[in-house]
């Protein structure tokens, strides 16, 4: 693979059309732009990330991690743009430059297809159909679609919303250029190759346009059998994902303090242990200097030098391994490649978390409450669509939008606007919603 050919400004939808441009913003700027002010951006500001939505103490969701995300995506582009141009002089004045634009846009994007409730909505989804009533549709779609939808992957939903032409909208779904959506498709094979781990890239309706994107940035394809297709990564991937790897670990130690799941004590000697014990004095000392008295604001500093170190460990492990990139042969994460001190803290961190963080009551709390309420919505639509003409089925599927074909001919179209349906929807839309299908409340004039 090659840098020239793997940055492209070329637009899905649009790609034999000539678009006249009233201001000086590059392309993948207003891929930026189109992502923000859309309304599935929106709506990640009512989507868990890991704690219950905000009561009294604000944690992060899905909105704020996607930018915190992609400012540290911004920085890992930039950093590795200037060092790779310095070491290939060649790559500067082309689009290269703007790599840092191009990994912070899909780090905004990179969790816009994740369902509500976070990964317990994603495991309602697969297990409504492995294991819950929706079981007996397995004769009646394909091998392939089926394994699409028990393998639902907030992923592969990312790529299929940014690029999927629903009703209504135009053809190439949001229209961002080739680049930007190959560098969010983390696992860039189909379902039928996902293996153990569950995790792929692009669902059956989206496989040609990935080939596509795929052919034409020379992205080195590494299987092609009666089974599926599989890529290599678009390089730009690895950036993208350092930047959520660095984010949703240091910053959920940082919300478990907030809400005293960890101690003062606990998160500090997780946050200096990625430093010797010269830098974590030097860390004391300059706290104290400072005046920084509040222990919330101490993790904070403690927090930003984590990133900052992080970051920079990242954009060295890219710049260092290159070559193995550009070839697809490049195995694991950037974390992975960092030095043994900090890959060693990080690892110590993400022990904690599990044990700590991702299984302390209100974590699971939300867990439960959001599968329960997207089993329940799955297997509602799902019956009304399957069966169409009747009372009830009917007022269910006047209340969607008309965006989603859920009244296609085909089954198959019908069962994936009621996923495609279900997977957009906010945290309290969801609440709401099961609350007035089982009649538990009724609406407000």
């Amino acid at each position: 693979m090659n840098w020239n050919q793997l940055i492209s400004n070329k637009r899905l939808g649009q790609e034999n059309r000539h678009i006249e441009r009233h201001d000086d913003r590059s392309e993948f700027k207003r891929d930026s732009d189109r992502l923000i002010f859309s309304a599935p951006f929106r709506r990640l500001q009512n989507k868990t990330q890991v704690f219950p939505l905000p009561g009294s103490v604000f944690v992060h969701n899905r909105l704020t991690h996607s930018l915190e995300v992609s400012s540290v995506g911004m920085s890992l582009g930039n950093d590795v743009a200037r060092q790779l141009t310095a070491a290939h002089p060649e790559l500067r004045d082309t689009l290269f430059e703007e790599i840092g634009t191009i990994v912070s846009t899909a780090c905004l994007a990179h969790d816009m297809g994740n369902p509500p409730f976070g990964h317990s909505g994603e495991r309602a989804i697969q297990t409504f159909f492995t294991e819950g009533p929706g079981r007996h549709l397995r004769e009646k779609v394909s091998e392939a679609f089926w394994s699409d939808i028990t393998h639902f992957e907030g992923n592969a939903n990312a790529f299929r919303l940014l690029t999927h032409r629903f009703k209504g909208r135009r053809e190439g779904g949001f229209v961002l250029t080739y680049s930007t959506l190959a560098s969010i498709v983390k696992y860039p094979h189909s379902s039928t190759l996902a293996g153990k781990k569950g995790k792929f890239g692009f669902f059956l309706s989206e496989e040609p346009t990935y080939m596509k994107i795929a052919g034409d940035l020379g992205i080195k394809q590494l299987e092609s059998t009666g089974k599926g297709v599989r890529y290599a990564r678009h390089p730009l991937v690895y950036l993208v994902e350092a930047a959520d790897d660095i984010c949703y670990e240091i910053m959920d130690i940082e919300d478990a303090h907030k809400l005293r799941i960890l101690s003062f004590e606990e998160t500090s000697d997780l946050l200096l242990g990625f430093f010797p014990e010269e830098r974590q004095s030097k860390m004391r000392r300059r706290i104290i200097d400072e005046g920084i008295t509040d222990p919330n604001e101490q993790v904070v500093y403690m927090r930003a030098s984590v990133i900052g170190l992080l970051e920079y460990e990242c954009a060295k492990a890219f710049v260092e391994h290159e070559k193995e990139i550009l070839q697809g042969t490049f195995e694991g994460s950037l974390i992975d490649h960092v030095s043994e001190r900090t890959h060693s803290a990080y690892k110590h961190c993400e022990i904690v978390s599990r044990a700590r963080i991702y299984n302390s009551k209100p974590v699971l709390d939300v867990e439960l409450s959001g599968y329960k309420i997207i089993e329940t919505l799955m297997e509602k639509m799902v019956e009304a669509v399957v069966n169409p003409d009747r009372y009830y089925s009917q007022q269910l599927i006047n209340r969607v939008s008309s965006q989603y074909d859920i009244v296609a001919d085909d089954l198959e179209t019908r069962l994936m606007a009621v996923v495609d349906y279900i997977s957009g929807m906010t945290d309290v839309y969801a609440l709401d919603i099961y609350q007035k299908i089982n009649g538990i409340s009724l609406p407000i004039v």
